[in-house]
Order: C-alpha cells, then structure tokens, then sequence
C-alpha cells in the first residue's frame, strides 16, 4: 500500500519504457523499439481519464503509435521525445494549477531521476534502477509493462471513493 495521503493527488504521470511498456522490447525491421502495452493499465488510464483525474505521459522515446495508444484512451498530455522531463513537468503543474505535492509520477530509470527528486510521490515498479528506488515513496511489486501503473492508479482511485463507485467504471 502506498503510504501517502492519496486524496491530494490530482495529476497522474507516467514514463513509458520500463514503466508502462516492458524494458525489454523486440526491435522492428525500421529500428523502432516496439513497445508492449498491459491492458489492465490501459483499463484504469481510461478509467481515471474518465473520472476527471488527468494521466500524463512524459517519454524520451518519440515513436507515434505510443502517441495514438495514450490519446486513444483519453489523455490529453502526452508528451514523446522529451530530453528534459522537468521542463514538460512544469509545464503541466502550470497547465493544471497544481503543485507538487498534488502529482504521483511513475518511472524507472535515470532520466525520471530529477522530475522525481521534486514530485509528491514518487512511485516506481519492481524492475525500477536502484537509484529510482532509493528515491521512490512506494515501489510497486509489479515490473514495468506487467500491471504496474493498474497498481497505482487502482490505489488512487480506490482512496479518493472512485473505483467500482461509478456506473462508469463498467465499460468504455
């Protein structure tokens, strides 16, 4: 269980590779990495989404159909080839009028590093790099790509009273 007052939170965000996708993805013949996508995660993206609870998606990896996945289930903010994540993370704090303490962020790997130094909470799957753990408040005992951002976004909701509360969670 994630041992922050989850009812603060007001922006979700995620990293994809490692995170949302496995860390290791099979090369296409054009020398894309494809990524992987969990439909449970996808399920509660859609779910939060539909709610009012924004997801963001803030990736140093460019390839579209990430882009067409993400927007597909609603989100609004997803941000692809970003080499400084912290600048797109202003950004959003901005966009939403919130502040830190109002955002989990999930990554895996050095470049979350610095967004996730100033986050409220920060969260990491199992497979995460050590130094992602050692800064991380809650590591999910998922690894990337496995159902990890379901695990997050499932205890948010569930500690803000809408998770199976809605007629909306049943169905698309």
């Amino acid at each position: 269980m994630i041992n922050y007052d989850l009812s603060k939170i007001k922006l979700l965000a995620f990293d994809i590779d490692g995170v949302l996708s496995a860390s290791t993805i099979p090369v296409g013949d054009d020398g894309q990495p494809m990524r992987t996508a969990n439909i449970k995660d996808g399920y509660a993206i859609h779910l939060a989404l539909k709610l009012g609870m924004p997801v963001a998606i803030i990736t140093g990896g460019t390839h579209e159909p990430v882009r067409r996945r993400y927007e597909s289930l609603g989100s609004q903010d997803v941000h692809l080839g970003c080499s400084n994540k912290m600048e797109t993370y202003l950004a959003l704090l901005q966009k939403y009028g919130i502040k830190d303490e109002n955002v989990l962020y999930m990554g895996d790997d050095i470049p979350d590093y610095e967004v996730m130094q100033i986050v409220g909470l920060p969260v990491c799957p199992a497979d995460a790099a050590v130094e992602i753990k050692q800064l991380s408040k809650y590591i999910s005992p998922i690894n990337g790509g496995e159902g990890c951002g379901r695990d997050v976004i499932e205890q948010v909701m569930r500690a803000q009273g809408k998770w199976m509360d809605e007629a909306n969670a049943f169905g698309w």
